[in-house]
């Protein structure tokens, strides 16, 4: 049998990590779509509307720029822009509820960025105060928002909880210093033991860490550390995320070191190993391929009952077939359609404040897009998916099964009647599985994609 670190080398190539099938690659910025995509949210949220739907909030700003994000943010002390994008995102927002013709019943809505914790407590509960309004809220929504240790305060804390916010997720990434210098992110333990032990007192149920192995400088003893000071807090989830290398991608400030800083394919596995031995070790269970949560967070839960869920806000338990995307760069899924935001603040404040809907590409899914998609879906939260007779009778299995063979001759997964599962083996390679599925990977799309190990 070929040896792991063997394996590695052979399947450590770029690929999508699946937040989305078809992958953004293949959206279209050109013909009709932006026209066309008022009419198919009006069309899919009239057909899907009572399993309700979930909104995502991009807000972009950041003071810093750290080195390791591939985000799209805007960089910028102006706390005086945040009334303006506020202004944007309403307009955004009434734009929707237009569409929709009514309250929409919310079931899970998350802040991203960027920073949310950038915006000051009382601009944020305003607004969230004016959109939670607009919505029938479901008797389990979820609300939840993106911390970041520096600048997460008690009012922010306290503000969001006495709206109903129960999550929250804290960006930690590392605590060595040597590794905080490099992607500019310098926050203390202490910065985040007090940001957590804030967010338990004022009510949060489920607090996530997210950790990153991968990131440059970063050695074995670091990650352990920082496992080590994370168990101290014990949080709910832990996001445990391979570092992307895309210093192509405009904006990034990846530039500042090279693959040189970088740990080679075999270290880095070691690293997702030996943290997920220690957390498994203290009880955690693992969730997809990045994620770890308490046996009694709903994370886990979901996984056990297999109801967990994957859309561009990662891992989710709530799967609802619409989601919203406000925001620059925000992105909305319908089912049947994805669409993409502008991607700066001014064109994209300009286009919601005259009432546009600022989506500039996206992708209308054909039939086999859908069926292809919930496959791909299947693997990626929960290493097997099933499908129908007629799906083994179309060419397009044929291919499939000749792009798994090597996959399957290396013990990564297997082929069952109707199916597939991916082994223990294979769980490291996931994203090459759901590679085999994709109709629309062409090699000249690879490159733009970080690395699956």
């Amino acid at each position: 049998m070929t040896k792991h670190s063997d394996l590695i080398n052979k399947y450590n190539v770029p690929g999508p990590r699946y937040t989305s099938y078809p992958t953004v690659p293949h959206w279209k910025s050109d013909g009709n779509f932006p026209e066309n995509w008022p009419s198919l949210v009006k069309s899919f949220y009239s057909e899907n509307k009572k399993d309700g739907i979930s909104i995502y909030i991009h807000l972009p700003f950041c003071e810093s720029l750290c080195t390791f994000c591939g985000c799209h943010k805007h960089i910028t002390k102006r706390h005086e822009l945040e009334l303006p994008y506020i202004t944007a995102l309403k307009s955004e927002w009434k734009s929707y509820l237009n569409l929709m013709g009514e309250k929409p019943l919310l079931k899970e809505l998350q802040i991203g960025g960027g920073s949310p914790t950038f915006f000051s407590p009382k601009n944020l509960v305003d607004f969230l105060s004016y959109l939670l309004d607009t919505c029938e809220l479901d008797e389990d929504v979820e609300l939840g928002f993106e911390g970041h240790p520096n600048n997460t305060s008690f009012k922010h804390l306290l503000g969001l909880a006495q709206l109903g916010f129960t999550r929250v997720s804290y960006g930690v990434q590392d605590y060595p210093e040597e590794v905080q210098k490099v992607i500019n992110r310098i926050q203390p333990f202490e910065h985040v033991e007090q940001a957590h032990l804030n967010a338990k007192e004022t009510g949060y149920t489920s607090i996530s860490h997210d950790l990153m192995f991968g990131l440059p400088k970063q050695t074995l003893a670091h990650l352990n550390r920082s496992i080590e000071l994370t168990l101290q807090l014990r949080p709910d989830r832990i996001s445990l995320y391979s570092y992307a290398h895309v210093p192509w991608v405009p904006g990034s400030g990846q530039r500042a070191y090279d693959e040189s800083d970088l740990p080679s394919p075999q270290v880095k596995r070691q690293l997702y190993e030996s943290a997920k031995a220690r957390l498994l070790d203290e009880g955690y269970v693992e969730v997809g391929m990045d994620h770890f949560a308490l046996p009694t967070d709903k994370l886990a839960i979901a996984l056990k009952n297999k109801s967990l869920h994957r859309n561009f806000m990662g891992y989710t338990t709530n799967n609802t077939k619409i989601m919203i995307g406000l925001g620059m760069s925000a992105i909305s899924d319908v089912w049947g359609a994805f669409g993409q935001n502008l991607k700066s603040v001014n064109t994209y404040q300009d286009a919601a404040n005259a009432g546009i809907i600022p989506v500039f590409r996206g992708h209308e899914h054909s039939p086999e897009d859908l069926e292809l998609r919930q496959i791909i879906l299947d693997i990626i939260c929960h290493f097997e998916a099933t499908w129908t007779p007629e799906f083994e009778n179309k060419s397009r299995f044929t291919q499939i099964k000749n792009e798994l063979e090597t996959l399957i001759n290396d013990d990564l997964c297997v082929l069952e009647p109707g199916g597939i599962k991916v082994t223990e083996r294979g769980e490291t390679f996931v994203r090459n599985t759901c590679m085999c599925f994709d109709a629309h990977l062409k090699q000249d799309q690879v490159k733009r994609f970080s690395k699956t190990i």
